[in-house]
C-alpha cells in the first residue's frame, strides 16, 4: 500500500524530463535551420518567401510598396538629395571631432541625420563602440548559452518570421538579417534574464540591425533597454510599469493642453492605451512613414524618452481637426494607427519642427517629463550572469494565476489582423485576465485613464500649428475586437 505514492512520483518526473527533451529538441533543431541560413539544404516553406519586385517597388530604405515608384526623379528630389549629399561632409566632419558642441548636435539631429551617416552616428550616441570594447567575449558568450538554454527561442522564430517582411533585408526566410535578429534577440534573453524577451524588442533590434552589425545592434539594445535615458526595461517588463506611468502623463498633458480632443476620446471611448501602445513600445515604427520615423528614432537617441511622449502629442494636435470629425471609436483609431502610417499628411521636415515646437512648450509647461519612475522599470539582476530557467520555462508551462492578480488586470482584448503586406512589427492580441504571460508576449498593458487637471491652455502661441493635413489615402480597414 506504501509504493504507489512513489511510482506515480517517478511517473511524474519522468513525464517532465520528457517535456524538457521536448523543448530542447525544439530549440536545437530551430537553431539549427537559422545557422543554415540560405543553404539550399534549408527547408523553407514556399508561403514563407513571397514573391517581389525589386527595382519597381522599393524605397530607399529597402521597403517594398504596391505602387510603382517613379522611373524619373523630380526636380525635389534632386534637391533634397543633392543638401542630404552635403549634410553627409558635415556629419563626416563632426564625427571625426566627437563629442561636437551639445548645441551643433541638436540642430544637426533635428535636421535630420542623413541615411548613410545613420550607424556611425547612432552607434555614438548609444556609446555602442565603447560597450562592445569594455565587454569583449560577452556576446558570444550569451549567444552560445542561449543555444543551450534559451527557452524563448519558439517565439522569437515566430516573430523573426514576420518582422519587416516587405523590407529586402528580411524578406527571404533565414536570411543574413533575419539570422541576426535570431541570434541578438537569443542571446539578450540570456543576458537579461530578468526580462527575457517580449515581442516589441523584435521591432526595436530590427531597426537597429537595419543600421548596424549584429553583435552592434546587441549593444545597441542594452543601452536602449538599460540606460536611463530610454529605460525600456519599464516598457518591456512584465507588468509594463512604464506603460502605465507613461499613458498616465499622456493623459495628464490632453486634458490640459487639448482639452476639446480629450473630452472627444472620452466620449467615444477612445483610450490612449488603444492607440498609443506601439507609439511607446517601439519608437511610432509603422505608425507613421517609415522614413519620418526614422527622424524622430534620431531624435529619441538624442534627447531620450521624453521625446516619445512629445511626438504623441504633437501628432495629435497636428491631426486634432480631423480627430473631432470622427464621431466613433473604430474610426478614431484606424485613423491613428492605419491612415497615418500610409500618409501623414505632412512632410517629415514640418513634422520634426513640430515636435521640437511642442517639447519646447511641455517644458515650458514643466510637462516635458511625467513622474520620477519606481525601481521596478530598472533591472535589479546582474546583466550577463546566467540564471537557469525553473522547469515551468523550461517546458513552457504557465503556473496558474491568484484571483487577485487577475482582479489586478483590466479585461481588454484586442486582436489587430497582421499580413507580410503590412508587415506589423508585432501581432497585437491581448486577453485579460486569464494569463499575463500572454498578456506580456503581445505588446500590451493595463490601461489607466488619468483626467488631470481642469486648465485650459494652448499650443497655438507657440505657432505649433502647420497647414491641415492633406486628404488622407485610403488604407486596409483593420478589425479590432474590445470586451470588457
Amino acid at each position: 500500500m506504501t509504493a504507489a505514492p512513489p511510482a506515480v512520483h517517478d511517473n511524474g518526473e519522468q513525464q517532465q524530463h520528457a517535456l524538457v527533451k521536448r523543448a530542447e529538441d525544439e530549440r536545437e533543431d530551430i537553431f539549427n535551420r537559422y545557422e543554415l541560413g540560405l543553404d539550399p539544404n534549408n527547408v523553407v516553406d514556399s508561403w514563407e518567401n513571397p514573391t517581389f519586385e525589386i527595382y519597381h517597388i522599393t524605397d530607399k530604405y529597402g521597403f517594398m510598396h504596391d505602387s510603382r515608384l517613379p522611373s524619373s526623379r523630380d526636380s525635389q528630389e534632386v534637391q533634397r538629395t543633392k543638401i542630404e549629399l552635403e549634410r553627409d561632409k558635415k556629419w563626416v566632419k563632426m564625427l571625426s571631432h566627437w563629442p561636437p558642441p551639445q548645441d551643433k548636435l541638436h540642430k544637426r539631429v533635428y535636421k535630420g541625420i542623413p541615411d548613410r551617416m545613420r550607424w556611425p552616428a547612432w552607434k555614438q550616441l548609444l556609446n555602442v563602440d565603447q560597450s562592445m570594447a569594455t565587454n569583449k567575449g560577452v556576446y558570444a558568450r550569451m549567444l552560445q548559452l542561449a543555444k543551450e538554454h534559451a527557452t524563448e527561442t519558439r517565439q522569437i522564430d515566430a516573430d523573426v518570421n514576420r518582422q519587416f517582411r516587405d523590407n529586402l533585408a528580411y524578406r527571404e526566410r533565414y536570411s543574413v538579417k533575419q539570422c541576426s535578429l535570431f541570434n541578438v534577440l537569443n542571446a539578450y534573453s540570456i543576458y537579461n534574464s530578468e526580462l527575457g524577451y517580449c515581442q516589441g524588442m523584435a521591432c526595436v533590434a530590427g531597426v537597429l540591425l537595419l543600421y548596424m552589425q549584429e553583435e552592434e545592434a546587441f549593444w545597441a539594445l542594452n543601452t536602449l533597454i538599460t540606460d536611463r535615458k530610454y529605460g525600456m526595461h519599464g516598457l518591456f517588463i512584465e507588468g509594463f510599469p512604464k506603460l502605465t506611468r507613461f499613458i498616465e502623463h499622456h493623459d495628464r498633458i490632453l486634458s490640459k493642453i487639448m482639452r476639446k480632443l480629450h473630452k472627444h476620446f472620452i466620449k467615444h471611448n477612445v483610450d490612449a492605451l488603444l492607440y498609443a501602445i506601439k507609439w511607446f513600445f517601439v519608437v511610432f515604427v509603422e505608425r507613421v512613414p517609415f522614413s519620418l520615423s526614422l527622424r524622430v528614432w534620431d531624435t529619441f537617441l538624442l534627447d531620450g524618452d521624453r521625446v516619445i511622449l512629445a511626438m504623441a502629442v504633437t501628432i495629435l494636435y497636428l491631426h486634432k481637426d480631423e480627430l473631432l470629425r470622427l464621431k466613433d471609436m473604430d474610426g478614431i483609431i484606424e485613423y491613428l494607427q492605419v491612415k497615418l502610417h500610409k500618409n501623414f499628411g505632412y512632410n517629415d521636415d514640418d513634422a520634426i519642427q513640430a515636435l521640437e515646437r511642442v517639447m519646447k512648450k511641455l517644458k515650458d509647461l514643466k510637462l516635458d517629463v511625467p513622474p520620477p519612475a519606481k525601481s521596478n522599470e530598472f533591472p535589479t539582476r546582474q546583466l550577463g550572469v546566467f540564471v537557469e530557467a525553473d522547469g515551468e520555462k523550461k517546458t513552457g508551462r504557465r503556473r496558474d494565476y491568484t484571483d487577485t492578480e487577475k482582479q489586478e488586470q483590466n479585461a481588454i482584448e484586442v486582436q489587430s489582423t497582421v499580413s507580410y503586406e503590412t508587415s506589423e512589427c508585432a501581432t497585437v492580441t491581448l486577453t485579460v485576465p486569464e494569463d499575463t504571460h500572454s498578456i506580456r508576449s503581445s505588446l500590451a498593458g493595463t490601461s489607466v485613464a488619468s483626467h488631470g487637471s481642469s486648465e485650459t491652455m494652448s499650443l497655438e502661441d507657440n505657432n505649433v500649428h502647420l497647414k491641415t493635413a492633406n486628404m488622407l489615402q485610403n488604407a486596409p480597414q483593420r478589425e479590432m475586437l474590445l470586451g470588457t
